[in-house]
């Protein structure tokens, strides 16, 4: 098992079946360097177009469709000492009559100061001069080229994955995609310093980064949507639009999830989910929406 250092010469605005810019084995890391979502590297140097380029694609031996890909994510560093936003509410999440009066959508700066593991406003209004947020990063976008020669944008996603913008996609999570094409295709960037519940600004703090990753084939194992889990909740990611369509994704790829992994009925199923499912909104912000369905592994614990 090694670990690989891979410097990206080359970005990609489409999840497909692109020629492989590394080659690794179930079981290796890389560690590897990401731009941000309009393309700008760690010297704040414009170096690949939008929307959201990707590093890779790393293509792991042995994968064939059918198996399923983990995604371990170990370390998510920022390298650069600014990010950025769009000012004011995506209009998906505020009523049509109220859309005219929400601020003009400019990019506003941010400042990242690992040391104090706190971010904040260059320019605050008056009632946000005190204020900062914690480093919380996540992997905004990221997947599997899609089966049937497609190109998918890095703009959207789908069962392949893509740009989810999921904050659970952290440091200390696993993702789980299916494997459609030889070779499975791993993309990622598009990293946030921090974002919450559904992406609602339309952005989340946008910089670039270096991910350190590992990669683990599941053979035979067929899913459908994108699963994760971190230290305290399994999850299933839908991403659709309208929103309800994304959920049912979510919700029916967690019902098989409890009943291949589990071993419940889908009555039992039913009944456990039903009293124990957490939603959340990964971004009503994309062209396609994604909704987690999402279980604590404290009521997992209970089934034993």
């Amino acid at each position: 098992m090694a670990h690989h250092r891979f410097t990206p010469n080359a970005y990609y605005q489409t999840l497909a079946a692109h020629p492989a810019a590394l080659v690794i084995r179930n079981g290796d890391t890389v560690t590897t360097s990401t731009i941000d979502a309009n393309g700008y590297d760690l010297n704040n140097q414009f170096v690949a177009a939008d929307p959201n380029p990707m590093s890779g694609p790393f293509l792991v031996e042995g994968a064939e469709p059918g198996d399923t890909l983990a995604v371990d994510i170990q370390k998510i560093s920022m390298t650069r000492p600014t990010g950025w936003t769009r000012q004011g509410l995506a209009w998906h999440v505020v009523p049509a009559a109220e859309v005219r009066a929400m601020p003009p959508r400019e990019k506003i700066i941010w400042d990242i100061a690992p040391r104090q593991n706190a971010i904040t406003l260059q320019n605050p209004p008056p009632e946000l001069r005190n204020w900062s947020i914690p480093i919380v990063p996540m992997i905004g976008c990221f997947g599997l080229a899609p089966d049937g020669g497609e190109a998918i944008s890095t703009a959207t996603c789908g069962r392949h994955g893509g740009n989810m913008d999921y904050r659970r996609f952290g440091e200390g999570a696993t993702a789980y995609f299916p494997v459609t094409v030889p070779g499975a295709l791993l993309f990622l960037g598009d990293v946030h310093g921090a974002q919450g519940d559904g992406e609602i600004a339309g952005t989340g703090i946008e910089t670039s980064a270096e991910v350190t990753f590992r990669v683990r084939l599941i053979k035979g194992q067929k899913i459908t949507w994108p699963r994760g889990e971190d230290e305290t909740s399994i999850f299933t990611v839908g991403n659709a639009r309208p929103l309800e369509l994304a959920l049912q994704h979510a919700t029916s790829e967690m019902l098989a999830w409890l009943e291949s992994g589990y071993g419940l009925g889908k009555i039992a199923a039913s009944h456990f989910l039903g009293m124990n499912v957490r939603y959340d909104i990964g971004n009503v912000f994309n062209p396609a929406f994604s909704v987690a369905c999402r279980v604590e592994k404290a009521a997992l614990a209970a089934l034993k």
